[in-house]
């Protein structure tokens, strides 16, 4: 499976870049740094790459609050490694970390 993430409406799809990152372990969608040009609609992409068919989640909304008001989130580090990560010599591995918090 591969996971991609559309804003608003299609083909518009999520970037990623220093700010938003898909996981492709997770299918989740992380934005750091959130601004009024991210609010809008989110809809999750599966795709099964061997029948190469896809299937859309219902739109996520994204809104942000006027009232500067922020939820209050204990720093934690999202961290779920498995104990040995098998590879190829001369192949690229990628972990996932998440710092989390306010």
């Amino acid at each position: 499976l591969t996971y991609a993430w559309i804003f608003n409406e299609y083909p518009t799809f999520v970037h990623q870049d220093s700010r938003r990152f898909v996981s492709q372990e997770t299918g989740n969608l992380y934005i750091a740094k959130v601004d009024t040009s991210d609010a809008g609609n989110y809809t999750c992409v599966v795709t099964n790459t061997v029948t190469n068919t896809k299937v859309l989640g219902p739109p996520t909304p994204l809104v942000l609050r006027n009232d500067g008001v922020m939820g209050e989130y204990e720093p934690k580090i999202e961290v779920q490694f498995p104990e040995t990560v098998p590879s190829a010599k001369g192949t690229t591995v990628k972990l996932e970390c998440f710092a989390l918090g306010k």
